[in-house]
């Protein structure tokens, strides 16, 4: 599956970068604050970033609703740029490949030159791998799974924090995923890196806690989405059946649910995990 990451940003709204699209890597949306040295909605705005493909151009589409520029980064230059002309004016692409810590910080640096703030980073890139026992996972299995799912997080939060920390405001949100919480059988891969980025959200959030940044993430359970199409009829069956709705979620779901950890209102939330799994999670 190919994964992109996207950048959103403003001047007098709200911005964001972030992940959007299918087949590239990239970081996601932001929103920049306005009047004085600082922008926030109404006056003052806020830099995003965000990553997926499904759920993050619906993300996407949710914050240019909210009135955010949003940054589109894609690893395939071609569909990053058709996906930001398709979401109209407020969104730009940016060509870029998550799991290239270079990559990433030459597009959060290009956001800041055009944008002058990255305010909201959602990391919503990731593939689900390898679908198959542990002990017939290759080494390059592994480590593509683990370069987009967990370093390419890295990655983002380590190049936009610097710029966060400057405003003293930011709001870091993470698409980890159920798996990463109980394991799904025959991917290995997909479900240590999601419990990865559970433990780097708990414990970057930590670091920032006194700062006006705050760093959550949310753990679907199985989303209408492309990357269902990775599975086998199989797996999705099981995958759904675990679901007490009965019903995989929708990225509509999804968005409205980062919409608020990137927003102004999450304020005394951070380094924590937000479920939405249509009742599937345990603790």
């Amino acid at each position: 599956m190919s994964v992109a990451r996207c950048c959103r940003a403003s001047t007098g709204r709200r911005g964001a970068i972030g992940h959007a699209g299918a087949g590239g890597r990239g970081p996601a949306c932001g929103r920049g604050r306005d009047g004085g040295s600082s922008v926030r909605a109404g006056g003052a705005g806020r830099d995003r970033h965000r990553r997926g493909a499904g759920i993050g151009r619906a993300i996407a589409e949710r914050l240019l609703a909210d009135g955010h520029r949003v940054a589109l980064a894609d690893r395939d230059e071609g569909a990053v740029a058709e996906a930001a002309g398709a979401l109209g004016e407020g969104a730009r692409a940016v060509a870029c490949d998550v799991a290239d810590s270079a990559a990433v910080d030459a597009a959060v640096a290009a956001v800041l030159a055009d944008w002058g703030r990255v305010d909201v980073l959602v990391n919503n890139a990731g593939i689900a791998g390898a679908n198959k026992p542990l002990v017939e996972v290759t080494d390059a299995e592994w480590a593509l799974v683990v370069g987009v799912n967990l370093t390419g997080v890295f990655n983002c939060c380590r190049a936009v924090a610097p710029a966060m920390l400057a405003n003293d405001w930011g709001r870091i949100v993470t698409v980890a995923s159920i798996a990463g919480k109980e394991g799904n059988p025959n991917l290995g891969p997909y479900s240590a890196t999601k419990a990865a980025v559970i433990g780097l959200t708990k414990s970057l959030g930590k670091e920032l806690a006194t700062t006006g940044i705050r760093v959550n993430c949310v753990t679907p359970a199985v989303i209408e989405t492309d990357i269902l199409g990775q599975l086998t009829p199989q797996m999705r069956e099981y995958m759904v059946s675990r679901i007490p709705m009965g019903r995989p979620g929708r990225v509509e779901e999804v968005a409205a649910l980062v919409a608020w950890l990137a927003g102004d209102e999450c304020s005394f939330s951070t380094g924590a995990v937000f479920d939405i799994s249509g009742g599937r999670a345990t603790y």
